[in-house]
């Protein structure tokens, strides 16, 4: 590995590490996460507390299974990230590669058809975290070493 693609290894290793505590952010901080979501949404951290007492408790319920769901592939995504990219495993990379493409497309489609076009600029944060060190990484796994 040269150095360009040592940083863009590390910057993999940091947007996963930025995937896994986002989504335990979800999970310990509901609080935080109802205000977050909020002021993303509706420009007022307070709005969704307007949603009553049971929908704001299943909102919270959908943030927790939500941050679950990311920690988890976020972990996933890190024993990748640490083993067989680092080797430079070609098939590894694919593995980040389309289940970020797979996450991406579904959600911030839905996001755009439904009117929550924020998502979907949060969703294209979390890409380009990711499409930057993959992309640098590309001609590191061009050949297999694993």
């Amino acid at each position: 590995m040269n150095s360009n693609q040592t940083f863009c290894w590390r910057l993999l290793i940091a947007a996963t590490a930025g995937l896994m505590s986002f989504g335990l952010i979800l999970v310990v901080m509901p609080g935080f996460t109802l205000q977050g979501f909020s002021l993303l949404v509706y420009a007022s951290s307070a709005h969704l507390n307007t949603f009553g007492p049971e929908a704001v408790a299943y909102i919270s319920l959908v943030h927790a299974v939500l941050g679950s769901v990311m920690f988890g592939w976020g972990a996933v995504l890190m024993f990748l990230a640490l083993g067989p990219v680092r080797r430079g495993c070609k098939d590894a990379w694919w593995m980040f590669v389309v289940s970020l493409v797979a996450w991406f497309i579904p959600d911030t489609a839905y996001s755009l058809l439904s009117g929550f076009w924020q998502n979907a600029v949060l969703n294209a944060g979390f890409a380009l975290l990711f499409a930057i060190p993959l992309t640098g990484l590309r001609s590191y796994v061009t050949h297999e070493r694993s």
